[in-house]
């Protein structure tokens, strides 16, 4: 788990590196839930002129590249001492960092490349949704939407890949805050606190058309009740959103480690 640095940055930065694990390129299926009613949009507020009730599943199938993840979301130590050169205190070193939007989450995943002299993937803009993701880049970024649910089902079949009281924290036991990452059951890949804890950031859009720059967001929390922690549950918020139950996870190119 992260431990006390002080400066020693290497050893900081050796230990990022050991808990990246590789994945397997595959096939994952994705499904949403469409209001087929047009959604008006104007300064972040959404309306729907309908009655919300005209709703239909949409599935597609996406192509898997090999590439790697961290095991664990990315923790207050990880985060405040890229960022800000500092330890954090040892009661909440190995929480899971929240209150971080998802352009906080692209600055981190920057700087991180820049500390391992890696190509930074974003190249962030005033205006995120026109903000470039260089995939052939060689540092640390995040999580598409479809890698994050093909790591999270890990080549299991069901909504979660085992039972929710193993693998995740949430409404019933989290006693209402997030918890220490790796201490509930990875998935068969190896991957803690994928279904709970925290919501996970990911790259896309959720759905240009309807939300305009409105970004996925992954997995359930420590605030949700159970039904809301899954490997197929999808959010969404704008890209400025930060809260007390939302973080992210970091990954590398296949080539990249």
């Amino acid at each position: 788990m992260i431990e006390k640095y002080g400066n020693d940055k290497e050893r900081f930065l050796r230990d990022i590196m050991n808990m990246m694990v590789p994945i397997e390129g595959g096939f994952v299926e994705l499904r949403d839930h469409i209001n087929t009613n047009k959604w008006l949009s104007s300064d972040y507020t959404l309306a729907d002129p309908g009655n919300g009730r005209e709703r239909k599943v949409v599935t597609w199938t996406e192509t898997i590249e090999p590439f790697f993840v961290m095991k664990y979301p990315v923790t207050q130590h990880m985060y405040h001492f890229v960022l800000h050169g500092v330890e954090v205190e040892p009661n909440v070193r190995n929480l899971p960092v929240t209150e971080v939007s998802w352009i906080d989450s692209l600055v981190f995943c920057n700087e991180l490349s820049r500390r391992f002299g890696r190509n930074e993937c974003y190249t962030i803009a005033g205006e995120s949704e026109n903000t470039i993701y260089n995939n052939k880049a060689n540092g640390f970024r995040l999580l598409s939407d479809a890698e994050w649910q093909y790591a999270c089902k890990a080549g299991t079949t069901g909504y979660r890949y085992a039972s929710i009281d193993q693998i995740a924290w949430y409404q019933e036991n989290a006693n209402g805050s997030a918890q220490q990452v790796g201490k509930r059951l990875p998935n068969p890949w190896g991957l803690y606190d994928m279904i709970g804890n925290v919501w996970e950031w990911c790259w896309d859009l959720y759905d240009p058309n309807r939300y305009g720059n409105y970004r996925v967001f992954r997995g359930g929390s420590w605030a949700e009740v159970e039904n809301n922690c899954g490997s197929t549950v999808r959010r969404k918020s704008m890209p400025e959103f930060k809260i007390d139950d939302l973080g992210f996870r970091i990954a590398l190119l296949d080539d990249a480690r």
